[in-house]
């Protein structure tokens, strides 16, 4: 298992700001691992949200409320033999995620709402998502996809990412389909820049974002896709 905690600040920005940033990250970070297909703007992330019957995770974000949570299961590829499950909590100004890999045949039966492949898990963290998943009946509710280029330091643990081209399906959850269709839940103008890291930036890396300070966004991507959906069904 995998466990990050770190602070966390996203903004909204546009092509221009986006050419200009990356220009300056190019020359002053190293890319990320994951940055194969540079012509194409990095890779892709797909990700599988999960929330309560009532929807409590996705209002308590829009909310504010201080101590709240995602759960995901997130893939790079719909030929991928092992997926992440994922969760996110927001402790005060620092952000905990933790990431358990399990296996193409285990996600495909967390994708059906079945949860016991994770009692076969040795790690805490499943067993401790099995009883979340369980006793708060999470259910599936949307998929987000999006290209991201990524960029770190190992200063302070410090990983900028550009993402854009976001997408998102809420009528179907199969992540390995590679066919799914999915509809734009932002301006594919628009890129969202998120800043990682911990303790505090480098000065030459916060003088890179001071600009964009104005678009600091509060929104998740999750949000971004189920507030399309939810105006949908409010329409019909």
């Amino acid at each position: 298992m995998n466990e990050v905690l770190r602070q966390e600040r996203k903004f909204l920005i546009s092509l221009s700001q986006r050419t200009r940033f990356e220009g300056q990250l190019d020359a002053l970070l190293h890319q990320d691992q994951h940055n194969t297909d540079l012509l194409q703007g990095g890779y892709r992330v797909r990700s599988l949200y999960f929330d309560t019957l009532n929807d409590r995770d996705f209002y308590a974000k829009i909310d504010g409320v201080e101590q709240r949570r995602k759960l995901r299961l997130r893939i790079y590829h719909p030929e991928d033999e092992t997926a992440f499950l994922e969760m996110k909590q927001k402790q005060g100004a620092n952000q905990l995620k933790r990431s358990l890999p399990v296996s193409r045949e285990d996600a495909e039966q967390l994708i059906q709402g079945n949860y016991k492949p994770l009692l076969h898990y040795r790690e805490d963290f499943a067993a401790e998502c099995y009883a979340i998943l369980n006793r708060e009946h999470y259910r599936p509710k949307t998929v987000v996809e999006y290209r991201r280029k990524a960029y770190v330091l190992p200063e302070n643990s410090i990983r900028i990412t550009l993402d854009s081209d976001i997408q998102a399906n809420e009528f179907r959850y199969d992540i390995f389909d590679p066919q799914l269709a999915l509809a734009p839940a932002l301006d594919p103008w628009k890129t969202i820049l998120e800043v990682k890291y911990n303790h505090f930036l480098l000065t030459y890396v916060r003088d890179i974002i001071r600009s964009c300070n104005q678009s600091e966004l509060s929104v998740s991507k999750y949000c971004m896709a189920r507030r399309i959906g939810l105006r949908y069904t409010e329409f019909y």
